[in-house]
């Protein structure tokens, strides 16, 4: 039934996510808006909700534009569904607009199997992980799978590995050029973002370790089959899945080592892990177990949504 909903990629797929997306974004935000600063609250909240849909949509594109999807929905159903796992995410700015510039520096590294304009996806995938550890310093971790592609598809071209140097210097030089001429103090506050913690005793509520494990879990399950069946994958491909699933790890490196623990901190492992879902579950014909595991996943979704509400 539900694999049969989302097996192709239709407008009321789409609209579904939009709405379910837009729902849940809504209900967890109902509320908490005082009457003192209801009208500033509600725009920024909705231009929130956009980057949101925005990130939904492009992972979308991503996995449609790089053949990674057999033209299905389920990629964007996933990416909303795990996105719920985590409600307070959605009172999170900083990392919402940190993981939509990850994405579109996914979005430019994942099409290097093409061979096309190498060198300007190259910089442009830099200089989007650099603008994104602006907002969470250590997703700047991403560049590494920036030269994890260089060396799949453009090792050969020695220019290709000063790129993300050249990014790095343009960045640094407009955040440097920002804070001396409008805030100094922005330099303080970004240096106290740099710190690390390798602790995990942040989880205070009982919801949060609920949450962790049930994510953890469908984690383990889709990066495990990925791993298994990628041998089994088109050889063009598998350098692309290849690049999704150290992403993955990278988030999970992400969470691990930020100084300040929320499993907010787990949004970088959303987008790969529901492009290695859609690829686990498009591996075989539909059958009963794919329509479980989405059942399993919306299901989760919507109870860790209302337990942690």
């Amino acid at each position: 039934m539900l694999t049969s909903l989302f097996r192709k990629s239709t407008p009321l797929n789409y609209t579904l996510v939009f709405i379910t997306v837009t729902v849940f974004f809504s209900m967890y935000q109902f509320g908490r808006l005082s009457a003192a600063n209801a009208e500033g609250n509600l725009f920024e909240k909705l231009g929130l909700l956009l980057v949101i849909l925005f990130s939904v949509f492009t992972a979308n594109f991503i996995v449609k534009k790089n053949a990674l999807s057999r033209k299905s929905a389920y990629t964007v159903l996933l990416y909303a569904m795990f996105l719920v796992f985590f409600p307070s995410l959605f009172n999170n700015p900083n990392l919402i607009l940190s993981n939509f510039f990850i994405l579109l520096a996914l979005r430019r590294l994942v099409s290097l199997h093409s061979l096309k304009a190498s060198k300007e996806k190259i910089f442009d995938a830099s200089l989007w992980i650099f603008v994104a550890a602006l907002f969470h310093f250590w997703s700047i971790l991403f560049i590494v799978l920036v030269f994890i592609s260089i060396i799949f598809h453009a090792a050969s071209d020695y220019r290709n590995w000063i790129l993300p140097f050249m990014a790095c210097a343009a960045i640094l030089a407009l955040f440097a050029l920002y804070a001396f001429m409008f805030d100094p103090s922005v330099i303080e506050h970004f240096q106290a973002k740099t710190q690390t913690n390798l602790s995990i005793d942040y989880f205070t509520d009982q919801t949060q370790n609920i949450a962790l494990s049930a994510y953890a879990v469908m984690a383990l399950y889709f990066t495990m089959a990925m791993i298994y069946t990628l041998s089994n994958r088109p050889v063009q491909l598998q350098s692309s899945y290849k690049q999704i699933v150290f992403s993955f790890f990278i988030g999970v490196i992400i969470f691990l080592i930020s100084p300040v623990k929320s499993n907010d901190l787990l949004v970088y492992t959303i987008a790969p892990l529901a492009f290695m879902g859609t690829a686990v579950i498009e591996y075989k014909p539909p059958t009963v177990k794919e329509d479980v595991i989405l059942a399993v996943v919306i299901a989760l979704g919507m109870f860790l949504f209302f337990l942690q509400l």
